[in-house]
């Protein structure tokens, strides 16, 4: 499938259903085309306005989903309509679908705790599991070169990195190095969620497109590090619109 992408403040969005998302991944791991995929928000652009090395990931990146729903709006305002594709639903569908081809995948990143709960739940939940590695995510840097030789040796198709952004794209990249076919997703904090540590919010905030709104709600503390982006990049986007509509 021909990649179809629009750009979102210099960055490529690409432009395709959850479904569409979910069989090209497939169609690359059975073509053994690796791929770095990101579920980018307004935050993430933030940041990589402000670090080449970032910004440089995300521009090469082999496919950018809209996570947040300021990118869905943003591509509105061109006049684009694009579906909201939650990384943590995208993560979901590929387990799903590599139980059925019994794909091994691999998981990284949260707490001890929260990571082997999580496998314990999945493997409750995807019976035909093959969970061929997983590693919490307090490491250092000292390590890394260890991990991703073990990672790398249990030859997984799959590998969800829940390190937060941008860590976890920066140590994606690193491991593609070693592991040029496997399939790598930045998944943030869906490790807390399907582990049953955070709750994740209601089916209607998420069919709105607020499931930040709820998140705020639920953890106040988010309140400054969101309001300190979100307003200048809905400007930058409005501007960005103007523009090209102009």
């Amino acid at each position: 499938m021909k990649r179809k992408t629009h750009k979102v403040l210099g960055y490529d969005v690409d432009l395709l259903t959850f479904d569409e998302a979910v069989k090209q991944v497939l169609e690359n791991i059975k073509n053994k085309q690796g791929m770095q995929i990101v579920t980018v928000n307004p935050e993430m652009i933030e940041l990589a306005d402000k670090s080449k090395v970032f910004s440089s990931i995300l521009k090469n990146a082999d496919m950018v989903v809209p996570d947040g729903s300021g990118i869905k709006l943003a591509l509105k305002l061109q006049g684009i309509k694009q579906e909201q594709i939650p990384g943590i639903d995208l993560a979901h569908e590929l387990i799903a679908s590599c139980e059925i081809f019994n794909y091994p995948i691999a998981l990284i990143g949260a707490k001890e705790n929260v990571i082997q709960t999580t496998v314990k739940r999945l493997k409750s939940e995807f019976q035909g599991i093959n969970i061929s590695y997983y590693k919490n995510g307090y490491f250092s840097s000292s390590k890394e070169d260890e991990i991703i030789d073990s990672l790398a040796e249990s030859e997984p198709k799959l590998v969800l990195v829940a390190l937060g952004a941008p860590k976890q794209e920066i140590f994606i990249t690193k491991c593609r190095k070693k592991m040029p076919e496997s399939i790598f997703i930045g998944v943030g904090g869906s490790f807390d969620v399907w582990s049953g540590e955070v709750e994740r919010a209601p089916e209607f905030f998420r069919i709105m497109g607020c499931e930040w709104l709820y998140r705020t709600i639920k953890q106040p503390e988010r309140i400054k590090r969101i309001y300190k982006t979100l307003p200048m990049f809905l400007f930058k986007v409005i501007i960005e619109a103007a523009r090209k509509n102009g």
